[in-house]
């Protein structure tokens, strides 16, 4: 079982200017030029997913108004319904302005969506503010997933809202057992997070980190050594997609220097476990 816990689509109407803004965006704050691997759609994802030999590619939807949610949850069902045919899941989304939370996750839970994913750069609130504090200590009670993006955004790196810093505040407040912290527990911030993130009880995906185009990525001494240290069984395989193409992530991470026992946690028996219990 190979499972993408982390990618995204966009609508098939707005994917192809979506992403040339994002990377036009990135040229601009960055000074260097990324271009995604795919075109953003649903079909593409799926059709990359089955020709990469993943099994499921798990879609990390983000609402940037209190208006979304309700939307993309919907087509998220909808999705769901097919994943056997054209391999893909989707989470739930939520935006930490919504004061009807609880009635939103509720609704996530009762769609079975598994998870949350939020994007404190995007939404623009800082990960250890009350609002998502009061968010993710009842996703945690109703034992959802909950994805947050972590570290630097390539595309948004003035403010970086979610810091090592303030996920050990949050931390002080609540402890919830499936927080899962993208890029290996913050883009470009991997340094910090060897020093005050691991050994904490939470989860890190390994989405985009590996990408060697990059000029900035990890690189695989240090990629290792994080994941033994922070425990093999805490650690999924991610891909950003479109950002990193499916298959190159595959191999990148296969010729880490991880072994086939630690191949096999990360690629994807943790995430079966975590997301669909299994």
């Amino acid at each position: 079982m190979i499972i993408d816990t982390h990618s995204h689509t966009f609508p098939d109407k707005i994917a192809q200017g979506t992403i040339r803004k994002m990377e036009q965006d990135i040229a601009n704050s960055q000074g260097f030029e990324v271009k995604a691997a795919r075109t953003g759609t649903v079909q593409d994802l799926s059709d990359a997913t089955i020709d990469a030999g993943i099994d499921i590619s798990i879609i990390c939807p983000v609402a940037t108004n209190i208006k979304q949610p309700e939307k993309i949850n919907r087509l998220s069902v909808e999705l769901n319904k097919n994943t056997e045919k054209h391999h893909l899941f989707s989470l739930g989304a939520i935006h930490p302005d919504c004061e009807n939370y609880k009635q939103i996750l509720d609704e996530i839970v009762a769609m079975d969506l598994k998870g949350i994913k939020i994007h404190p750069d995007y939404q623009q609130v800082d990960f250890d503010d009350e609002r998502y504090l009061r968010i993710i200590d009842y996703a945690a009670n109703k034992d959802l997933v909950i994805v947050t993006h972590a570290g630097e955004d390539v595309g948004l790196p003035e403010t970086v809202h979610c810091t090592p810093d303030k996920v050990l505040n949050l931390w002080k407040h609540i402890q919830p057992e499936k927080l899962v912290l993208a890029h290996m527990g913050g883009w470009r911030k991997w340094d910090e997070v060897e020093e005050k993130i691991i050994g904490l009880p939470v989860y890190f995906d390994t989405a985009v980190c590996q990408r060697k185009d990059f000029p900035v990525h990890i690189n695989d001494e240090q990629f290792v050594r994080m994941i033994r240290k922070q425990g093999v069984e805490r650690v999924m395989f991610g891909t950003d997609s479109p950002w990193y193409d499916q298959k190159t992530a595959l191999r990148d991470i296969r010729n880490s220097g991880l072994t086939e026992e630690e191949l096999t946690l990360v690629l994807g028996k943790n995430a079966e476990k975590l997301f669909f219990g299994k």
